[in-house]
């Protein structure tokens, strides 16, 4: 009976374990949003003349796996057709981490480049702290920011 139970306990655990690792960082939607690298994504916007959409997540936070789940809501995934869409592990990707954080390195944060790279600061979720976390919860908030910088970025 105790050899029994021990297994039980090591199967779940072990069930456990695989969960989390599935779900680590969310579940983006990459079936239907054309996540790029970096270099690859800058690349392609300047040649589609697209702005940019950054993400930095990381496998770690909780914001970052609730954000995930707006990218697959039908406006948010239609929407991400006018932008060369990147997301970047700010774990993975220190260096770009360091270089797109204008109000520091928190997670997750959102940023709108013109199609030749650029940063655009004033393209930022209706808050006077964390300015590029939009709302986790619901797509409405990073819509608005995303209608913003199609009209605003080339």
């Amino acid at each position: 009976m105790q050899g029994i139970r021990s297994k039980t306990i090591v199967l779940a655990a072990l069930l456990v374990a695989v969960a989390t690792a599935a779900l680590a960082g969310g579940d983006w939607n990459d079936k239907d949003v054309a996540w790029k690298p970096y270099e690859d994504g800058l690349a392609a916007a300047k040649k589609e003349k697209k702005p940019v959409c950054i993400i930095f997540y990381t496998d770690w936070c909780p914001h970052c796996a609730n954000y995930s789940a707006v990218f697959h809501d039908p406006k948010v995934v239609d929407t991400t057709k006018r932008f060369v869409m990147i997301r970047l592990n700010k774990d993975k990707e220190a260096a770009l981490s360091k270089k797109y954080a204008p109000d520091g390195e928190y997670i997750p944060r959102t940023y709108f480049l013109s199609s030749a790279g650029v940063l655009d600061v004033d393209i930022h979720a209706p808050r006077d702290r964390y300015r590029y976390f939009y709302d986790e919860r619901t797509p409405a908030s990073v819509l608005a920011g995303m209608v913003e910088a199609s009209k605003k970025l080339r």
